[in-house]
């Protein structure tokens, strides 16, 4: 019985490598930055561009009336020590991960602190619906605004590690994110175009989850699918992972709320 599971497991990795070794064409391998929305259906464009289509717009709606409410035992509001969003967060969101107070800390993780400090209300777990709101709400001040993710002295040590997670094999499938998003970008997988893998549109509603998610959900899906041991929500390894993944994607314009298939 081990010995045909082994089997089937050794038949899959070898017709896995092969399928994302299938070319189109040499000449097509990506030569520049590209978001994935290129590689959606015009249906899916659509769904993204039109803020009456696009699901995530519902918890853009939340965020906005989490961002007024008073809360917590303190009883304030986001919006009594931001003001208007629509002025105070503009940027915001094309800089995070970044590194506060020696940590470094995603959009995710910044709204948490400031919820608790603030408000004195509970830390809200990752892919709870109230974070996903906050957090879509601030990204989509920035829509449109460049990445803006540098290396900096302050950060160099932990980009570094990002950099080291997305070039290590992992897994039983042994496959790094750099294999299927750089060496075989532009290909095909099951008749799919591989993308970048560019994080520039998160939190994204994406139709196969039927619901809004962040990038660590995204991460964590990769990882299940080479059969590895995934990065808890939150962790420092995560926020390595995506800190190198916006800086990789330093310059492309965000989109966020986006639509994924």
């Amino acid at each position: 019985m081990r010995l045909a599971i082994t089997f089937r497991l050794a038949a899959f990795c070898c017709f896995l490598l092969l399928a994302v070794s299938a070319p189109i064409a040499a000449s097509e391998a990506p030569n520049k930055k590209q978001s994935s929305y290129e590689l959606m259906s015009a249906e899916n464009k659509a769904m993204q561009d039109d803020p009456s289509l696009n699901p995530a717009m519902f918890w853009i709606a939340e965020g906005e009336s989490l961002w007024q409410a008073k809360s917590g035992s303190k009883n304030v509001a986001c919006t009594s020590c931001h003001g208007d969003a629509k002025k105070s967060m503009r940027g915001i969101a094309t800089q995070f991960p970044k590194m506060i107070k020696g940590k470094l800390q995603t959009l995710e993780g910044k709204i948490n602190q400031c919820r608790t400090s603030a408000q004195g209300v509970p830390l809200l777990p990752y892919e709870n619906k109230e974070l996903l709101a906050l957090t879509a709400y601030v990204a989509v001040q920035s829509k449109g605004m460049p990445i803006a993710v540098k290396e900096t002295s302050e950060n160099k040590v932990e980009l570094q590690k990002g950099r080291r997670w997305f070039n290590e094999r992992m897994g039983q499938l042994n496959l790094s994110c750099a294999q299927c998003h750089e060496d075989r970008a532009g290909l095909k997988l099951g008749g799919s175009l591989i993308p970048q893998g560019h994080p520039n549109a998160y939190p994204i509603y994406r139709l196969e989850w039927q619901t809004l998610g962040s990038v660590q959900r995204r991460l964590r899906n990769c990882m299940s699918g080479v059969r590895a041991q995934q990065f808890e929500y939150g962790s420092p390894e995560m926020a390595q992972l995506e800190l190198f993944l916006m800086w990789r994607a330093r310059g492309m314009p965000l989109e966020a709320p986006g639509v994924r298939p």
